[in-house]
C-alpha cells in the first residue's frame, strides 16, 4: 500500500466533505436521534504531528490515538503544547493496567473509550484522582463491546455489558459513564441491511436504560470508521472515529 501525506490544505478539504457527510446522514436519523449533533473523532494514530495540527487548525478538536506511548508522545510534543490547547485527546485502544499511569498523565485527556472489564474499571478509578486537576472532576469513560463477538477483538461480552455499567456507576466514584463503543466486523457492506454490529451496540444501550434506569440520551454510542460512519449515524450513532478518509492511508508502524 503506498503511503503519501495530504497537505494541509487536502486534509482540511477532507474535513469539510466528511462533516458536510456527517450534517446529511444526520437529517436521515429517526425523530429520536435528532437531540445531538453527531461527534467527529479524528483518529491520528501512527499520522504525524504535524497532519493534527493542520486538522486542529481548521476546527478539529477530538483526536483518538491507539497506542499509549505514541498518545503520550503526541500529547507532549512541543509543537502540538502550542499550536493545539484545546485539543480533547481519545483513547481508543486496548489499555493494559500497567499502562494506566501513562495514560491518565496526558494532557486534555477527554475519555477512555475501551472500558472491557471491571477489573480495568477499577484500576482507572483507583489511579484518576492522582490525576485530575480538581476534586471533583471525574474520567469519561465508554464501556466497549465485542458485538461482533470475534475472539481477537477486545471488548466485554454482550451478555456482561449492563453488569459491567453497573459496576462503573456503583462503585466507581472517580468515572462518569457516558456510553458504549464497538469496532465490529471490518468492511461489512451495508447493501445486505443495517450493521449487526451497530444494530447490537444499539439493544445493549435500550437493555442498560431498561436494567439500569439511565436516560437514554446518558447513553453515548461510539460506532462507525472510515467505511461506514455515515451509516453509523443514521442508526443513531453520537460519536464516528474517522482516520484514513481525513488524513490518507497510515505509514506503517515501525516508523
Amino acid at each position: 500500500m503506498a503511503v503519501f501525506k495530504y497537505s494541509m490544505a487536502e486534509v482540511a478539504a477532507n474535513l469539510k466533505s466528511i462533516r458536510d457527510k456527517i450534517t446529511y446522514a444526520a437529517t436521515k436519523r429517526a425523530s429520536e436521534h435528532q437531540y445531538y449533533e453527531p461527534r467527529l473523532v479524528a483518529v491520528s494514530k501512527l499520522q504525524s504531528t504535524e497532519s493534527i495540527v493542520s486538522a486542529y487548525e481548521v476546527g478539529q478538536r477530538h483526536f483518538g490515538e491507539n497506542y499509549v506511548n505514541e498518545l503520550v508522545e503526541k500529547a507532549c510534543n512541543p509543537l502540538i503544547v502550542e499550536k493545539c490547547k484545546e485539543i480533547q485527546w481519545h483513547f481508543i485502544g486496548n489499555l493494559q493496567r500497567n499502562k494506566i499511569n501513562k495514560v491518565l498523565s496526558v494532557p486534555n485527556l477527554y475519555i477512555i473509550e475501551t472500558v472491557s472489564s471491571d477489573k480495568l474499571a477499577n484500576a482507572l478509578n483507583n489511579s484518576w484522582p492522582r490525576f485530575r486537576k480538581s476534586d471533583d472532576s471525574k474520567l469519561n469513560v465508554m464501556v466497549q463491546v465485542n458485538t461482533s463477538q470475534e475472539k481477537e477483538k477486545n471488548g466485554c461480552d454482550i451478555v456482561e455489558v449492563s453488569t459491567l455499567v453497573k459496576h462503573i456507576v456503583q462503585n466507581c466514584p472517580n468515572l462518569k459513564f457516558i456510553g458504549l463503543m464497538t469496532i465490529g466486523i471490518f468492511g461489512y457492506d451495508v447493501t445486505n441491511g443495517s450493521n449487526p454490529d451497530f444494530i447490537c451496540l444499539i439493544k445493549c444501550r435500550e437493555k442498560v436504560r431498561d436494567e439500569l434506569g439511565i436516560d437514554i440520551k446518558d447513553i453515548e454510542l461510539s460506532m462507525g470508521m472510515s467505511s461506514d460512519y455515515e451509516h453509523a449515524i443514521e442508526l443513531g450513532s453520537t460519536s464516528v472515529r474517522v482516520g484514513t478518509a481525513i488524513f490518507g492511508n497510515r505509514p506503517p508502524k515501525n516508523n
